[in-house]
């Protein structure tokens, strides 16, 4: 993984100092709150319900062991013990003093860690596929790229202050696991005929409250021009984008507005008017990041491996189905790629105590090589496990609370924190996911593949609007209900899922959601998943299973 130069440790101690005055004045009334601010949620400290809230970037979801620990040594010493894992793949904590941030800000700085890029109206934490590197899918590993957008956008000064949030995912993997359809900018590394490396670039894709996925906007972008077209659109977007309304400032807003064909024309003519020089992207600056990025000294495959798991499958029917649900296949012969579920049944999705990051940490450098991954769907990834060593792993993670078994199957619920902690939420998304976990657990193998999508207000933290089934919280004259999505799909045929009728209050849900699983399984052909079902048969079916004919 990238390790920070002089430059880098410099900044950010830098970084802390200049915040640590900025607190200061604000306690002792020199700064007032509104002053104050700007000045926090450049380094990711938020205001919520109860207390302030730190949010902590982890660039395209890659973490040390050392890192790791970091969080847990956070969770334990400033906040109550545990942290939120995000759809962004970074690590929020709900119960910050502001006094206490300064230090918290150097302990991060030590591991090569802050609160940069995850709030404000900037280029937000760069994501990516959380099996960078080790995908028997991907072109090649998308991580460097990221690296390079990271280092090009922090602190851009053109970019700083943007009309909205401006989010990049970057995909190499015939499988999106990144979301990228549905962010500013979406880039799928790809090769051209001639076999030279690129990107499809997506643009104005996002959620909210006005849901869109992203569209082509150039089929191929040579890697040396990443940075300067990356820009272009940035300009465009800088220059034209509302900041009139806040709810219309998002550049998925000015590409509805323009057309795709005329967003285009503009991005190309400013890249076409731009000195590329500066931005151009060298060999050996690529090769210099690529090599941080190195895979590890895999050992050679062992088929006394195969038949110790074997084995292991064979005497125990949980450990089997951890590996059928949570092991995933490795490019390297022998390995395997490993997601620990952070949504045990009754608990609130994505949260993981002190405890169990320092055990994780412990197991990434016992069965792997120090590195943890975030995913976006608030799960944890050990990605270089041999395979002989999964057994001795799930017993350990198993024996810690870390053990669920449902990866991608009903439970694996995303839920955001809503009204719980976020000052924006119109109701609870964490009670309803609890609930809705234990719910369906008994049936989640009989359904299959199922993403359950939460979110406690329009902002869509929990990325409701492409969730096979989609829940949202309203505000109904004071009481909690909830709205229904289906249909959507976060992947890479992404689409954004169908209202099918009036909300229900929180009671309803459980009631509502095996309605329209009923449905999908008596319809479902070839073992198609929800949404595929959903655009064959349409939506009437489904809602007439919940509301009654239409």
């Amino acid at each position: 993984m990238y390790r920070y130069d002089e430059f880098d440790r410099r900044f950010l101690e830098e970084r802390v100092a200049q915040y640590r005055g900025q607190v200061a004045r604000r306690l002792n009334g020199q700064l007032t709150e509104e002053e104050f601010r700007p000045l926090r949620l450049r380094n990711g400290l938020y205001l919520q319900l109860h207390a302030y809230m730190l949010r902590v970037s982890i660039p395209y979801g890659t973490l040390s062991a050392e890192q790791v620990r970091m969080l847990a040594h956070v969770a334990r010493k400033y906040d109550r013990g545990y942290g939120h894992f995000t759809t962004r793949q970074n690590i929020q904590y709900n119960w910050i003093k502001l006094d206490e941030t300064p230090d918290l800000l150097a302990d991060l700085a030590t591991v090569e860690m802050h609160g940069i890029q995850t709030s404000g109206n900037c280029i937000r934490n760069i994501t990516s596929d959380p099996f960078a590197g080790v995908a028997i899918d991907e072109i090649e590993d998308p991580r460097p790229y990221c690296e390079i957008i990271r280092q090009w956008s922090t602190l851009h000064p053109e970019f700083s202050w943007l009309p909205r949030k401006f989010k990049i995912a970057v995909s190499a993997a015939l499988q999106d696991r990144a979301a990228v359809h549905v962010h500013d900018i979406g880039l799928y590394l790809k090769r051209s005929e001639a076999g030279e490396v690129g990107f499809e670039v997506l643009v104005g894709g996002g959620l909210g409250r006005t849901p869109i996925v992203g569209k082509v906007l150039r089929d191929f972008i040579p890697v040396r021009h990443l940075l300067s077209y990356l820009e272009a659109i940035l300009r465009v977007y800088n220059a034209y984008g509302r900041r009139d309304n806040i709810y219309k400032a998002r550049i998925k807003i000015l590409v509805q507005a323009l057309g795709v064909e005329k967003m285009r024309d503009a991005v190309e003519a400013e890249w076409a008017a731009m000195d590329h020089t500066p931005l151009d992207l060298a060999e050996e600056t690529v090769a210099a990041i690529v090599r941080q990025f190195a895979p590890p000294a895999y050992a050679a495959a062992g088929a006394d491996d195969e038949a110790a798991l074997a084995a292991s499958v064979e005497a125990d029917a949980d450990f089997a189905r951890w590996v059928r649900h949570n092991v995933f296949p490795h490019k390297q012969p022998g390995y395997a790629v490993v997601t620990i579920s952070l949504k045990p049944l009754g608990r609130p999705p994505g949260d993981a105590s002190a405890e169990q990051l320092d055990l994780i940490a412990d197991l990434s450098e016992t069965h792997g090589f120090s590195e943890v991954r975030v995913t976006h769907e608030q799960n944890l990834v050990l990605p270089d496990v041999r395979r002989g060593d999964l057994a001795a792993l799930y017993r350990a993670l198993a024996a810690a609370g870390l053990g669920a078994s449902n990866i991608g199957l009903a439970s694996d619920i995303i839920a955001c924190p809503g009204l719980d902690y976020c000052s924006l939420a119109n109701a609870r998304s964490i009670p309803v996911a609890e609930r809705l976990g234990e719910h369906l657990a008994a049936r989640e193998e009989e359904i299959g593949p199922m993403k359950i999508k939460i979110s406690g207000c329009i902002n869509a933290c929990g990325h409701h609007h492409v969730g096979h089934i989609g829940i949202l919280g309203v505000d109904k004259n004071g009481e909690e209900f909830y709205q229904i999505t289906v249909g959507g799909s976060a992947d890479e045929n992404a689409a954004i899922g169908g209202i099918v009728g009036k909300a229900v209050p929180s009671e309803g849900v459980n009631g509502a959601v095996d309605k329209l699983l009923d449905v999908y399984m008596r319809l479902r052909e070839d073992g198609e998943e929800l949404p595929a079902t959903y655009r064959r048969v349409g939506a009437e079916p489904f809602k007439e299973a919940v509301y009654g004919a239409v």
